[in-house]
């Protein structure tokens, strides 16, 4: 599916699961390799010590490294979530970001590695800071992705059943 980059941020913003974990996305680059997401802290994402509960700190991450690769490698590739780990490093009351990047060596890496439609799985590593700069989590994400086989790629008898 295509979206312009404002209307998957609006899209997103009104997401119920993001309403509900305070999650904001406040910024998409036009060329759809970066994204900005934030989360103030309120009463309905606190954990049980009164700090971001790591769930909603999780979903500041997720599906945005997704999202951002389908749109920018589009329909020729499957691109999925795979695994994430996250490890939580400070607790924090205070607003949270991440600044999520897709470069130019990711993208070649991901051409280099599918061209014979080989599964690929990039790693990609993503730091929630608060607003005085300082880690809260640190988020390593696997994306599973895969040229897809063109028509011309498919033996012809396999042509004729899906016919």
């Amino acid at each position: 599916m295509k979206f312009s980059p404002k209307s998957l941020k609006r899209l997103l913003n009104l997401y119920p699961p993001y309403l509900g974990a305070g999650v904001k996305i406040t910024h998409i680059s036009e060329d759809w390799r970066e994204l900005h997401v934030g989360m103030s802290l309120r009463w309905y994402n606190r954990n049980a010590v009164n700090t971001h509960f790591g769930g909603s700190l999780y979903s500041m991450i997720d599906p945005h490294l997704m999202l951002l690769l389908m749109q920018i490698l589009g329909k020729e590739y499957l691109v999925w979530d795979k695994a994430a780990d996250i490890e939580f490093i400070k607790a924090s009351k205070k607003n949270v970001r991440t600044v999520i990047k897709i470069t130019d060596k990711n993208l070649e890496d991901i051409a280099l590695m599918t061209e014979e439609g080989e599964k690929y799985f990039p790693e990609f590593m993503l730091d929630v800071i608060d607003e005085d700069n300082e880690l809260v989590a640190r988020v390593k994400k696997t994306i599973y992705v895969k040229k897809k086989k063109s028509r011309e790629q498919v033996p012809a008898n396999k042509l004729d059943k899906a016919a």
